[in-house]
């Protein structure tokens, strides 16, 4: 099929574009051309801002495709640009959407589609739900059929490792070199990471699939592991000294780094678990490329292409280590 897909050269993008060429389709992407990345000589290029809805528009007004993959739709007028251009034009829209729809905590695990998604965790939420909501009212005046995918925690090569103070890559350096990690809480909530490479995986299989057609899925981790384990699994692929996990409570980290802790406070914090049944059943979705692997791949990546950054963050981790430390120090000796 001919496939239109908005972004292209994301980290989850990049993936879909190539795995798109690799399994026959026409592929076009439409993006600023901004972004430093090795695309497939088959892929046909539009330059331009996705966010001036008119000029959009007007780049795509004579782009025929059968399918179109928005990455980057965020809200509910980036939603309305995709009805204006596309209605009636083509035959299937999927939106990437993210499990951030859903409120936190969730009320049981694993989660499923239907999961309340009242009251959004952030603004960010909040508008991918609109997104949602908009695209299945513009399905059902017959604009286009839609297919829904929610990601997970993302990452591979192109991106970062996150880690309780977001995706810096300083983090990298500080377990290679064995420094203290700053863990919020006991470390014990739950999380998972899925490679691109998966991830994009199920995006081409739902192109074309009527199945999909009407549906949401989740496309997230099958390898959901506690915080203390995910920092020694990233130590390990590294070849790494066993890390040194500092515990700090997120209500600390949050008041003494609010800036810093924005991802901790929406997501991070919370053990959720997503249900990818619904996935593997129609999108053939499997789980490939195990956490290790994942992490070699990705910071082979960032060393190629000298994208591990050591500044503010890594001095700001060793400044609240020193002092919770002492402070723990000082509270133990009122116990003595």
């Amino acid at each position: 099929m001919d496939v239109l897909i908005i972004g292209g050269t994301g980290v989850i993008s990049t993936g879909i574009t190539r795995q798109l060429v690799e399994a026959g389709h026409g592929v076009t992407i439409f993006n600023r051309g901004e972004t430093d990345i090795d695309i497939p000589d088959a892929v046909s290029e539009i330059h331009g801002d996705r966010f001036d809805h008119d000029a959009f528009e007007s780049a795509v007004a004579d782009v025929e495709v059968d399918v179109v993959i928005d990455m980057m739709c965020f809200g509910s007028e980036d939603a309305e640009s995709d009805i204006r251009a596309f209605a009636g034009e083509i035959e299937q829209f999927i939106f990437t959407s993210t499990v951030d729809v859903y409120h936190r905590p969730p009320e049981r695990n694993p989660v499923t589609e239907d999961a309340a998604r009242e009251p959004p965790v952030s603004d960010y939420a909040e508008g991918k739900a609109a997104a949602e909501d908009r695209f299945r009212e513009a399905e059902a005046e017959g604009a286009f059929d839609v297919t829904i995918i929610r990601p997970w925690s993302t990452y591979g090569e192109g991106g970062g490792i996150f880690h309780t103070f977001g995706g810096g890559t300083y983090y990298i350096e500080r377990i290679r070199q064995g420094k203290p990690i700053v863990v919020h809480g006991d470390g014990t909530s739950l999380w998972g990471s899925c490679h691109r490479d998966d991830v994009a995986a199920a995006y081409v299989n739902a192109v074309g699939n009527e199945v999909a057609y009407g549906e949401t899925y989740h496309v997230t981790s099958e390898e959901v592991i506690t915080w203390n384990q995910y920092h020694r699994r990233v130590a390990a692929a590294l070849d790494a000294p066993e890390p040194d996990l500092v515990h700090i409570p997120t209500d600390v980290l949050r008041e003494v780094a609010p800036d810093r802790t924005e991802m901790l406070r929406d997501h991070f914090q919370y053990s959720t678990v997503f249900d990818n049944s619904k996935a593997k059943r129609d999108l053939d979705f499997e789980y490939t490329v195990s956490f290790e692997e994942g992490v070699e791949r990705t910071v082979a990546w960032l060393d190629e292409h000298d994208g591990i950054e050591v500044g503010e963050g890594d001095a700001f981790e060793d400044e609240l280590v020193e002092a919770w430390r002492a402070s723990a120090e000082d509270f133990l000796a009122n116990f003595e």
